[in-house]
Order: structure tokens, then C-alpha cells, then sequence
């Protein structure tokens, strides 16, 4: 099985070739190519690979399939006693993305 863990957005994902994965909102054009180089770890059939923290020469390739939003948060603040209410939601901005191609230089 050949996987890796990239970074983006803060956040850290595990994907491998023909995945689909939400990210946090990257300002790309839909149908665009997309090069990910924050690597982490990759696992090529047993052989893994371990950053410090990024590998050098790693990246995977994906396609942006557009862009929605994420399930509505509700935030609520309370003051007992002080007539203090306030109700905030928000949704999260999201970009889809397809895994094409993992590269790795192999050393």
C-alpha cells in the first residue's frame, strides 16, 4: 500500500493515489493542478520514509475539484447574571482535492 501524510492548512492528512480530500480553502482555480511538498511520511509497500520535518523531493500531485463549505459551528457565550448572550456560527471554507500521484525520490 502506498500512502503518505502531507501538511497543509495546519492540518495533517493521510492520502494515497485516487483519494479525495477536503482542506482547508487553498485559492486555486477548479480543473488546476496542484503540487502539495509539505511531506511528512511516505510508505512505499513496507519502506518508510520519515521527515524532518518535511522530506526533500517528496510531493503529491492533485487536481482541485472545486470548492464548499464546511458543517455549521455554533459558538455560544454566557455571562449568568448579566443579561450577556451572544450566539456566533460559522462554516468553514473547504477546497476538494484528488490525489493523482505521489512522487518520491528514493535515495
Amino acid at each position: 500500500m502506498h500512502y503518505a501524510i502531507i501538511e497543509t492548512g495546519g492540518k495533517q492528512y493521510k492520502v494515497a493515489q485516487g483519494d479525495t480530500i477536503l482542506v482547508e480553502k487553498i485559492g486555486a482555480e477548479k480543473g488546476a493542478s496542484l503540487k502539495l511538498e509539505k511531506v511528512l511520511l511516505v510508505n512505499d509497500s513496507g519502506k518508510v520514509q520519515i521527515g524532518k520535518p518535511y522530506l526533500s523531493g517528496a510531493k503529491v500531485i492533485c487536481e482541485v475539484l472545486g470548492e464548499t463549505k464546511g458543517e455549521k459551528v455554533t459558538s455560544f457565550k454566557y455571562h449568568r447574571r448579566k443579561g450577556y448572550r451572544k450566539k456566533i456560527g460559522h462554516r468553514q471554507q473547504l477546497t476538494c482535492l484528488k490525489i493523482q500521484e505521489l512522487v518520491v525520490n528514493s535515495k
